[in-house]
């Protein structure tokens, strides 16, 4: 997770490294870069899920799962050791043509089963592979409540959406002198890559920090972004869509062991972020509009 987030920045290092002031800035014209790093809320719908391994093939109907944001505190949101613990976003995007863009990021999502889950039990499970809860036998939507100790599924390490996005933006308002604030209001449609970092507790085993691909992800948001001094801008995103894991493995040593589920969720977060510009070629026949 750490090095992802380590590659998108020194990436936006080298855009940035090569963008350069013009006479006149635009947020929104062709060769901005922008860049932006803040925090998230997410929240879950029920899901179905689907956990196999050796001796077992269940499925629990109407889980119900939480987000789970780290307290308030300097250390944890301003130290470089913690910064990436808390659910966070990470972009980089690059306008490509007057008030359209392209952007790449990582937003760190984290995701936990909720415990004492009133949900349907059906499958199958083998006698004595669960001798904890006593899940054993064939179940067709029997009503059962999760223990924590038990069983527990979550991905707090991150269920993580790695995802592009092509953004509209529109120019709401311009102010103050040679229009040094501006309200920028952005649309986006994205898609991306689930990497999952699981753990998972059945059977009387907890593993811990299981990695792997597990799927994809398709989202649609909106943002409200306030510029300042054309340079730095603070922004608030809305973002809702749907998450397909259809392989998230769950036992370290074992890649039969996995878990499957599809979800909706709505994120919405706070981020601070910052604008560059690309100089315009002199003489050319298609410069930004600067």
């Amino acid at each position: 997770m750490r090095f992802l987030g380590l590659a998108i920045v020194a990436l936006s290092i080298s855009f940035i490294g090569q963008a350069q002031s013009g006479k006149k800035k635009e947020s929104t014209a062709k060769g901005t870069i922008f860049v932006y790093w803040g925090y998230n809320r997410t929240h879950y719908t029920k899901s179905n899920l689907r956990c196999v391994g050796p001796g077992y093939d269940f499925t629990l109907a109407g889980a119900k799962a939480i987000d789970r944001p780290e307290p308030l505190s300097a250390k944890m949101y301003l130290s470089l050791d913690h910064i990436t613990v808390p659910q966070f976003n990470l972009r980089i995007g690059y306008y490509f043509k007057k008030n359209w863009a392209w952007s790449i990021g990582y937003d760190h999502f984290k995701y936990v089963f909720n415990d004492q889950n009133h949900v349907s039990l059906s499958g199958h499970i083998d006698p004595g592979v669960d001798t904890l809860s006593n899940w054993s036998g064939t179940y067709n939507g029997t009503p059962v409540i999760t223990d924590y100790k038990n069983f527990h599924y979550e991905n707090t390490n991150g269920m993580n959406y790695i995802r592009a996005e092509l953004m509209r933006s529109f120019n709401l308002y311009k102010g103050g002198r040679e229009g040094k604030f501006k309200v920028t209001g952005n649309l986006g449609l994205s898609t991306g890559i689930i990497m999952s970092v699981n753990d998972f507790n059945f059977a009387g085993t907890f593993d811990r920090v299981t990695y792997s691909i597990s799927g994809f992800g398709v989202s649609a948001s909106s943002g409200l972004r306030l510029e300042f001094f054309k340079h730095l801008f603070l922004q608030g995103n809305l973002n809702t869509g749907f998450v397909n894991q259809m392989h998230v493995r769950t036992r370290p040593n074992d890649p039969s062991s996995y878990a499957k589920q599809k979800l909706g969720f709505l994120e919405y977060n706070c981020v601070l972020g910052g604008l560059f510009y690309i100089k315009p070629k002199k003489k050319c026949d298609d410069c930004p509009s600067w």
